[in-house]
């Protein structure tokens, strides 16, 4: 065996380890990826072209029919399909600003010197995020029924008589702060935590006061934590469904087209149109990889003024 041959015999076996073990640990992510995401989302986009008619022959029989792209037209026809879209537009105006904002004040008011028992903190505002979201509607909706909610009964005997589910986008909202202030928080939190202690002791020894630290300096070193936290919460939005649905029976102004999964779940179980419910399901699927992609490049452009911006 000559040098050269031996030469380029260990440079084989290094490349192999080189890309081997990448392979190895990509290998069980790649796998399930394909079986719970890229499986079903082809197996959608099939479905989505064919329509179920009656095949003649009784007893509920049904074939399924090629339709093309007619179950994407009837969906984008449909009042109520739009209609959910903008209950989601209505719900982000509203939840987003009010989650964002509470969340990065309960992080602040953490991460300040005066807070005592951090953890215990930490730990109570984040068990909302720990109970299931269905246990957390019913909770909601227990406490949302008049005659057998404690608070309203507290509320009434004071003279106030507020009726929560005769407006359910507000209720809703609700529901979410309460389940997801505190899991934002502790991201928040997380990202304060790493900022660099001498900045704020340069910061303090300027003369900034809390307020003015919190604003000049953490906010903005956090940026990063706060686009993720907005382009999770802006795709979270769109899958909106539990809390809806739970109130869907209580609430009256609570349809089953309420928001877009809602309609969804309407077309497939309810009418057996699972043409339409896979149609609809890759609408909504492609408006939430657009919303990211405007989201994620916003979030961006402003990252990379913002040195510019300083020079």
């Amino acid at each position: 065996m000559t040098t050269r041959t031996r030469a380029a015999r260990a440079a084989t076996v290094r490349r192999r380890g080189r890309y081997g073990a990448p392979a190895v640990l990509l290998a069980p992510f790649l796998a399930l990826f394909t079986a719970c995401t890229l499986v079903p989302v082809g197996y959608a986009l099939g479905l989505s072209l064919y329509t179920e008619h009656s095949s003649g022959l009784g007893f509920g029989g049904s074939e399924s029919v090629f339709s093309g792209l007619d179950n994407y037209t009837r969906a984008l026809g449909d009042e109520a399909f739009r209609d959910g879209f903008l209950t989601i537009a209505q719900y982000c105006v509203l939840y987003i600003p009010l989650m964002t904002g509470l969340a990065l004040l309960l992080a602040l008011l953490l991460d300040s010197a005066l807070t005592r028992a951090r953890r215990f903190f930490q730990l109570a505002l984040f068990i909302p995020h720990a109970v299931p979201g269905i246990i957390a509607a019913l909770i909601w909706m227990y406490l949302y029924t008049p005659g057998i909610s404690p608070v309203l009964d507290v509320l009434d005997a004071l003279g106030a008589q507020p009726d929560p589910l005769g407006h359910p986008l507000p209720a809703v909202v609700n529901m979410a702060l309460w389940q997801w202030s505190g899991y934002n928080m502790v991201i928040f939190y997380a990202a304060l935590q790493a900022i660099p202690r001498e900045v704020l002791e340069a910061a303090v020894v300027d003369g900034a006061g809390p307020l003015r630290t919190a604003l000049n300096i953490k906010i903005p070193l956090i940026r990063p934590s706060l686009a993720m936290v907005g382009l999770f919460t802006v795709i979270g939005s769109l899958q909106l469904f539990t809390e809806p649905m739970i109130l869907h029976n209580t609430a009256p102004g609570v349809t089953s087209t309420w928001t877009p999964n809602m309609y969804v779940y309407t077309a497939a179980f309810e009418r057996g149109d699972y043409g339409l419910a896979a149609a609809s399901s890759v609408l909504l699927a492609v408006a939430a990889a657009g919303l990211s992609f405007v989201v994620t490049r916003v979030t961006r452009s402003r990252s990379e003024r913002t040195p510019e911006a300083r020079r």
